[in-house]
Order: C-alpha cells, then sequence, then structure tokens
C-alpha cells in the first residue's frame, strides 16, 4: 500500500549550468513519485524558460528510464532565466528587464501542481526561494561542479568534475616532465576554490591557487624554482578561474547582459603561466579546462548521491516540506530552509583539515606558509 500524501502532481526543472548527476535525479524524483504515491511529473524545459512560457512535457517511467548514467539534462537548461528581472527585446530594440514571476505562478496554478522540484546551484536556488515568498510550494535540490550550495556538505557533479581536473593533471604531469615545463591547469569554480583544491590534490599539483588564500606571485616562482634546483625540473600549478590579479580584481573574460550572474571568469591561468616563464625563464603552459568539466557521464559517487538527494527530495515534498532544500550532512540526507540557502556561497575555510592535509604533503598555496 503506497503512504499517503496529499501531493497529486509535481513539476521539475533543471537552471545553471549543466552537470553529471542531474537526469539521475530527475529519475529518483519521478519514480520515487509515481512507485511510492502514484504522484504525476511534469518537465519545464530550459529551466525558468519553461515555467515562464509553460513549456513542458509528461514525465512517466519509460522516461526517465535509462539516464541514470547520461549527462546533462533531458529538461534542457539555461542559467540567463531570470524570473525576477526577465530580459525580453524593448520596443527600441534593447532588452529590458521584467518581472514575468506572477507568470511562472499563473502558470503552476493552472497545471494545478503541488509541488515544484528546483535542480540547481545557489542562483538557482534563490530564485526559487523567491518564488517560494509567492507561493509557489519549492523544493531544492543542490547542484553544481563548484560544490559552493550553502546547507550541504557536496553537491552532486562535483565529484564528476573532480575526476576530470586530477585525469588532466594525469596526463598533464607526463608532458610537463617530459619538456621541464610549468604547467598552469585553470578550473572553474566561480569563487570558490573547492574544484580546484579537490581536483589539484587528486591529481598531485605542488601549487593550487584558490580564491580563499591570498598569494604572490613572487611566492609561486619560488616554489617553482626551488623545485627545478633540486632536481624536480618541472612543476604542476592548479588556479581557480576566481583567484585574483595581484591588484585584486578578478580576470573577466565576458559579461553577459542577459544572464542574473553576468561576470564570466576565465584567463588567470594564462597570466600565471607567462608570469613564472618570465620571472624564472623556466617555460611555462597553460590549460584551461573550460566546460569539459561540466561534460560526461557522472562517476558512480554522483549517481548514487543524485538518486539520494532525489528520492529525498520526493520524499520531503510528499511529507508537506515547503521553500526546503535537501543536503549532505555527515552520511545523512537533511532538509535546510531555502532562507538559509538563498544569495549565499560556501567557500572554503582557510583553516580547514583538506588545506592542511595539503600543505602537510608539501603543496604550496602560494602564500608565506609551507
Amino acid at each position: 500500500m503506497s503512504p499517503q500524501t496529499d501531493i497529486k502532481r509535481i513539476g521539475i526543472l533543471t537552471g545553471g549550468g549543466d552537470c553529471p548527476g542531474l537526469n539521475a535525479v530527475i529519475r529518483a524524483v519521478v519514480k520515487t513519485g509515481l512507485l511510492d504515491y502514484g504522484i504525476e511529473a511534469y518537465g519545464f524545459l530550459d529551466g525558468f524558460d519553461g515555467l515562464i512560457y509553460n513549456r513542458r512535457r509528461k514525465l512517466g517511467y519509460d522516461d526517465v528510464s535509462n539516464i541514470l548514467t547520461a549527462g546533462g539534462t533531458i529538461l534542457g537548461t539555461s542559467n540567463r532565466a531570470n524570473p525576477f528581472a526577465y530580459l525580453e527585446p524593448g520596443s527600441g530594440g534593447e532588452a529590458q528587464a521584467r518581472d514575468l514571476s506572477g507568470r511562472c505562478v499563473e502558470n503552476f496554478k493552472e497545471l494545478q501542481l503541488d509541488a515544484l522540484f528546483c535542480l540547481g546551484g545557489d542562483g538557482t536556488l534563490t530564485l526559487a526561494h523567491k518564488l517560494g515568498l509567492r507561493g509557489i510550494p519549492v523544493i531544492g535540490v543542490p547542484k553544481t561542479i563548484d560544490n559552493d550550495v550553502v546547507g550541504t556538505d557536496v553537491t552532486f557533479g562535483f565529484d564528476s568534475a573532480v575526476q576530470i581536473v586530477a585525469g588532466a593533471l594525469d596526463r598533464l604531469h607526463t608532458t610537463a616532465m617530459s619538456h621541464h615545463r610549468a604547467m598552469v591547469l585553470e578550473t572553474m569554480g566561480r569563487y570558490s576554490g573547492w574544484l580546484a583544491l579537490v581536483g589539484g590534490m587528486g591529481g598531485g599539483g605542488d601549487v593550487i591557487l584558490i580564491p580563499e588564500i591570498p598569494y604572490r606571485i613572487e611566492r609561486v616562482c619560488e616554489v617553482v624554482e626551488g623545485r627545478n634546483e633540486r632536481g624536480k625540473r618541472f612543476s604542476i600549478v592548479v588556479v581557480a578561474e576566481g583567484v585574483c590579479l595581484p591588484e585584486g580584481d578578478p580576470v573577466v573574460r565576458r559579461r553577459v547582459k542577459e544572464s542574473h550572474d553576468q561576470i564570466r571568469l576565465g584567463g588567470i591561468g594564462v597570466w600565471i603561466a607567462h608570469e613564472i616563464e618570465e620571472r624564472t625563464g623556466i617555460e611555462s603552459r597553460a590549460v584551461v579546462l573550460g566546460h569539459v568539466q561540466r561534460g560526461g557521464t557522472p562517476t558512480a559517487y554522483d549517481r548514487v548521491l543524485a538518486t539520494r538527494l532525489g528520492r529525498a527530495a520526493m520524499v520531503e515534498a510528499a511529507g508537506g516540506a515547503r521553500d526546503v532544500m535537501v543536503g549532505v550532512q555527515g552520511a545523512d540526507i537533511r532538509t535546510v530552509p531555502l532562507a538559509e540557502v538563498a544569495g549565499k556561497q560556501r567557500r572554503v575555510p582557510t583553516d580547514c583539515e583538506m588545506v592542511q592535509t595539503a600543505r602537510s604533503v608539501g603543496t604550496s598555496f602560494g602564500d608565506e606558509r609551507r
């Protein structure tokens, strides 16, 4: 006999950048809702765009079968659709921001939905919370390769991206050793250093630069030169895209006016490599992984984590939870009010065990400490 719930029909959307594990969450939400509660599910296409323009598809059992291992999202996504400041062409040709959140509420009610599952990072979850304040019962599921969502120890998609970073460093090691070069790998992560830190540790980075720990380029060069003098005629430097120049500003690749997060970071790795070569005379190269970190099939860890989070989200919604996010705390899945998540970012504590461990095995963070 199925558990009792007042929920009959739900909506799901995936917002922000894609990452491995999104399909696994969709699968878990739909199957748990259908098999345990008899709930119907509808997926909105292309993130909040689908909710604004009422573009959707029904999701049955067969629709979500065989998608556990698939990367990306079967629903599509967008990191530009902000219902509260949606940019549409104006009469003069220039885009004008409009508040279309009321249209979202109308479409939600028209479909007679009882809950909306929002799969995304801090931006998506912030928008979800604002919709919750407008009366839509929202359940958040934390997704991002950046691992910067408050209220959870880890986000799905992070482990898959870490594996890509570590794998790239394995390959850079061999060419760096062969040519006696300093190789600089730039990772994603925005303003948090989790991906560079964990991926860098997993790939044996000699120097790891993250936004949370101020560095000196002189110190980075000293580490590279010191390794060269000890017979280690190559060095691996991992740098997060949000690391700033000495003047204190991040390197901005471009700006996207249509996005709620307009700044696109990128280029600090090239600058670091240039400075190392200029100051030390050691040949240096920069590699920017970019969107490779978002693509491909999820790791087994992410498949399991995404399934656990998806199932937990459905169970919480069926039990009456609203305006919450399901997250990982220790070994357990727990709920966190979206009010405690919205508008915040989880950054690397500079004295955390991970940083201390890296220092203990000789990794430099470009500061004066070992």
